[in-house]
């Protein structure tokens, strides 16, 4: 019996064995099955994964485009950026390396800080900048006591740099770190998130930036699961950003920039031909390279603080009334609408009336019988109500557009301001009252409603200057920068005026410099082979009351700064060839004939003896023309 059970026993025993043993193969064979899925079916996929963990690829910052004169003179350029970073983890205490660190160079108390505070947030092997933008004897000297300065580390990067300082400043702008701001506004790009990036904040800067940036490099590299990267595998460098040809002539910008300083000015000078901007200032201005580096808390408020504005583009942005400079728009309103002729006259006693309101010439006497001539080389305000008032204001803005007034002409610079060229409809519209007569006349002297930029100023005298052709400016020349010959004024469309109506709008600008009461004849310029013609402007900042003109006007220096009327000029040389157009204001001025006029043709002699359309240029920014035999174009 005993033996009988213990044969039982073993055979279940057995039965149980073998189904254990059956069910560990099964999962044996479902584990190597998922294994086998796992190591062989997929292991393109798992490799593929563990290399994207250990391999990292990161962007590398192209270098940015350059932007260079007519003649390729840079005025934006990169230059090498000597910089100094601290690695945490290499040194004992950042604090006593910093200690050290300012014993050979100066660390401002906020650097300081900023490092520590940054040491507490970020890995010890993630570099932190410390400073940038030493100088190279800074650079020198950290270098020789680097065994002495644990876990400091000097490289050297690119950073942007503007070699003429303020006298591009309004022109080319300037860069800047980018905000969380320009982050929203702009297109994505990588590149944007680079630490220390930098992109476009004003002038061709920012308004060129996606040309001016380039395309980002790779750098392939292999890193551990704490992100420390152990070695570079690959790189391929980005390509650097366009260069840009300006049309500006450095020589000549930088002369009418020391030509207008101290004061609170816009000048600009225009090929009348082509477009071309030759010189485009407003003063006083500012040091771009500030904004590059990181300006100064002191610096920005002595800047926000002045009253002069010297971070505003005047020659763009600057809105003016155009004062008499505005007189020959008025003129050509009235001859082409046929309601005077040139030989009609107009007696000026030194004031009209108009129902209640005595509406006064600048001579107080008068100018006595003025054809039209004479009164714009004289600037008889009388005459200009006459006429205005005969034409009417919805025809003079119809002009006044023709020429470039009221309208945004399309510059490469952001923020141009479009002045304002009012009509009848407008003022009911804005205003919700009619026009008045009386407003009329303050529009025939460029007064009252009227507005307008240095620029359109510039743009109205081309157009006149090279027989009635719609030029529009430029500051960025086509084709790398090389001129094909073609002028644009043989392309742009004609604006339809009469010549004989503008010969007789010219003959009074080349009175005003060359004729015997002429406004702007004592500024005339001396001891040269050509002649220029121009117009004068006063533009009143505030009205002249009654009381005043029976006590006795103030002489402009002695009212108040701001109270004094700003000082226009627009002139072009040479009259029998016109070529160049310039217009200049200087606010609160004063007189345009005493303050304004001796500058503008300051600055046609210099743009006359630079020539820089005729001017041979260098390499690729050669002009094309042919040498006289004397080796003047």
């Amino acid at each position: 019996m005993s033996n009988r059970r213990d044969k039982e026993k073993s055979k279940v025993f057995t039965r149980r064995a073998l189904l254990l043993a059956g069910g560990q193969a099964g999962l044996m064979s479902v584990l190597a099955g998922r294994l086998y899925y796992l190591q062989v079916i997929q292991s393109d996929e798992y490799t593929m994964m563990a290399n994207e963990n250990r391999m990292n690829i990161r962007l590398l910052a192209p270098l940015r485009g350059r932007i260079l004169d007519r003649f390729g003179v840079e005025v934006a350029s990169n230059r090498q950026n000597y910089q100094v970073v601290l690695i945490p983890e290499q040194t004992k205490s950042v604090e006593e390396t910093l200690d050290r660190l300012s014993g050979l160079v100066p660390v401002p108390e906020m650097d300081r800080e900023r490092v520590l505070n940054e040491v507490k947030r970020k890995r010890g092997f993630v570099p932190i900048p410390v400073m940038e933008n030493l100088t190279w004897n800074e650079f020198a000297r950290i270098n020789v006591h680097s065994p002495e300065l644990p876990g400091v580390q000097m490289e050297v990067g690119e950073t942007r740099d503007y070699p003429f300082g303020e006298v591009f400043a309004h022109v080319v702008g300037y860069v800047g770190a980018v905000s969380e701001k320009d982050l929203q506004k702009l297109e994505p790009d990588p590149l944007l998130e680079l630490p220390g990036f930098r992109i476009g904040k004003n002038g061709i800067e920012k308004y060129y930036d996606l040309a001016l940036r380039g395309t980002a490099g790779t750098s392939r590299v292999e890193a551990n699961a704490y992100g420390r990267v152990i070695r570079e595998l690959s790189r391929q460098e980005g390509t650097a950003g366009d260069d840009l040809v300006l049309t500006i002539d450095a020589e000549l910008q930088k002369f009418a920039t020391r030509r207008l300083n101290n004061e609170s000015a816009a000048a600009v000078v225009m090929d009348i031909h082509s477009g071309d901007i030759l010189s485009l200032v407003s003063v006083p201005g500012f040091d771009p390279n500030s904004f590059t580096t990181g300006i100064s808390s002191r610096e920005w408020k002595t800047l926000v603080s002045n009253p002069k504005r010297p971070l505003g583009n005047k020659a763009v942005a600057g809105q003016y009334p155009p004062g008499s400079t505005f007189k020959m728009v008025v003129a050509l309103a009235a001859l082409e609408a046929g309601v005077i002729s040139p030989e009609n006259t107009v007696f000026c006693g030194g004031y009209t009336d108009l129902g209640k309101h005595r509406f006064h010439c600048w001579k107080r006497g008068g100018h006595g019988k003025v054809n039209l001539r004479e009164s714009i080389e004289q600037s008889c305000d009388i005459y200009f109500y006459e006429i205005a008032a005969k034409v009417g204001v919805d025809r003079i803005a119809e002009m006044a557009h023709r020429f470039g007034l009221g309208d945004k002409l399309g510059i490469d610079l952001l923020g141009e301001r479009k002045g304002l060229m009012p009509t009848r409809d407008w003022k009911l519209a804005v205003h919700g009252v009619p026009w008045q007569k009386g407003e009329t006349y303050n529009v025939g002297i460029g007064q009252g409603f009227v507005l307008s930029t240095p620029l359109q100023l510039a743009v109205m005298t081309a157009r006149l200057a090279n027989g009635g052709k719609a030029v529009t400016p430029r500051l960025v020349r086509r084709d790398g920068g090389v001129d094909h010959g073609v002028s644009d004024a043989e392309q742009a469309p004609d604006m339809g005026i009469s010549k004989s109506s503008l010969q007789a709008v010219l003959h009074g600008m080349y009175d005003v410099m060359h004729g015997r009461l002429g406004t702007g004849r004592g500024a005339k310029p001396k001891d040269v082979d050509w002649e220029m013609a121009g117009k004068s402007g006063t533009a009143q900042v505030r009205r002249i009351s009654k009381k005043e003109r029976q006590t006795g006007v103030l002489k402009s220096h002695e009212k108040p700064w701001e109270e004094r009327d700003h000082a226009l000029f627009v002139a072009y040389a040479p009259y029998d060839e016109p070529r160049y157009a310039v217009s200049v204001i200087v606010e609160h001025g004063g007189s345009g004939s005493k303050v304004a006029a001796p500058l503008a043709t300051a600055l046609l002699e210099e743009t006359m003896r630079l020539d820089p359309v005729r001017r041979p240029g260098r390499g690729q920014f050669a002009h094309t023309h042919e040498d006289k035999e004397d080796g003047n174009a």
